[in-house]
């Protein structure tokens, strides 16, 4: 399977679930004029309203964004009979960190909307924290008929772990001690390998692996709940890495090498920040999913050492 077409599925899967989930976040701001802050406030008891709301938007975001998929990406390559494709060793495992954010990602949102509307917690596991999981469920169906690609095992195995990170610790705690969280930084690759990493600053945020970091971020009072640490400090791991698409010798750029990197940094848990306005809380939300800019170490798999005072 040609690099281009595998990263670009993937990176588009990653978008349009993150258009989903604004559609239904977009649910939230419609009320904005009418008591914006009771609007969002979550309900204590069953809204049907509500629940019908989010059932509705999410099943309709949902399904419109396959058919688009569908029709505008893989119409343009040749279907085929349902086969699997074995991508496990492409892009030093970047676009699988990222099926597992993105399942982590919608999931957590999901969540959180079925709680907005009142629904148990039960419900909001079974039919919120998988949102995700169905989705990209879905898109990797989709690939498998497709000839250009095909059903990765792969990438199953992080829809699974992103979800199971989600649902485990709602089992394990009630509560996200470790959440997944996404940051980006310009690279030079693009200006080589338009193509592959995206033309523009948008499609590069999306396809460009190597600017993207995705970190695990610790919340410390969270497992000392007894301390004076502040209730909203974190500390995070990153995961990234740099040099893709390997080299190609006739691509006009100097010779380079590719390699993992591998982050320890300060964060914040913004959710922890304290605030009777539910306007505040559902921004804090949505920002939390973004890792906060700050002094960070970085290693990387040919042995470097870097410090960098503050890194996104």
């Amino acid at each position: 399977m040609d690099a281009l077409t595998q990263v670009g599925i993937s990176t588009n899967a990653l978008l349009h679930s993150i258009l989903v989930i604004l559609v239904i976040s977009c649910s939230f701001g419609s009320a904005q004029a009418q008591n914006q802050d009771a609007f969002l406030q979550p309900s204590d008891t069953l809204n049907i309203q509500r629940r019908n709301t989010v059932y509705i938007t999410a099943g309709a975001g949902f399904g419109l964004s396959l058919v688009a998929l569908n029709e505008l990406w893989y119409a343009d390559y040749p279907r085929s009979s349902f086969h699997f494709h074995n991508d496990n060793d492409a892009w030093l495992q970047m676009d699988k960190v990222g099926h597992m954010y993105s399942t982590y990602f919608i999931g957590k949102m999901g969540m959180d909307a079925l709680a907005w509307a009142g629904e148990s917690k039960k419900n909001q596991l079974l039919y919120g924290a998988t949102m995700g999981f169905a989705f990209l469920t879905a898109i990797e169906i989709l690939d498998g008929f497709s000839e250009e690609w095909g059903f990765s095992g792969g990438d199953m195995v992080a829809n699974v772990l992103g979800t199971g990170l989600l649902v485990g610790q709602e089992l394990l705690w009630g509560e996200q001690r470790i959440q997944m969280k996404f940051s980006y930084s310009d690279t030079d690759y693009p200006e080589i390998y338009p193509d592959k990493l995206g033309s523009n600053s948008l499609e590069q945020v999306f396809k460009d692996y190597n600017g993207q970091t995705y970190w695990f971020s610790v919340n410390l009072w969270s497992f000392f709940k007894e301390s004076k640490i502040p209730r909203w400090l974190n500390v995070s791991l990153g995961y990234g890495a740099e040099g893709m698409p390997e080299y190609e010798e006739g691509s006009g750029a100097e010779m380079y090498s590719t390699y993992r990197q591998f982050y320890a940094s300060l964060d914040l848990d913004l959710t922890k920040i304290r605030t009777n306005s539910s306007f505040l809380k559902t921004t804090f939300n949505l920002l939390n999913y973004i890792k906060i800019p700050s002094p960070t170490l970085e290693f990387t798999s040919e042995g470097d050492f870097e410090f960098h005072a503050f890194y996104f």
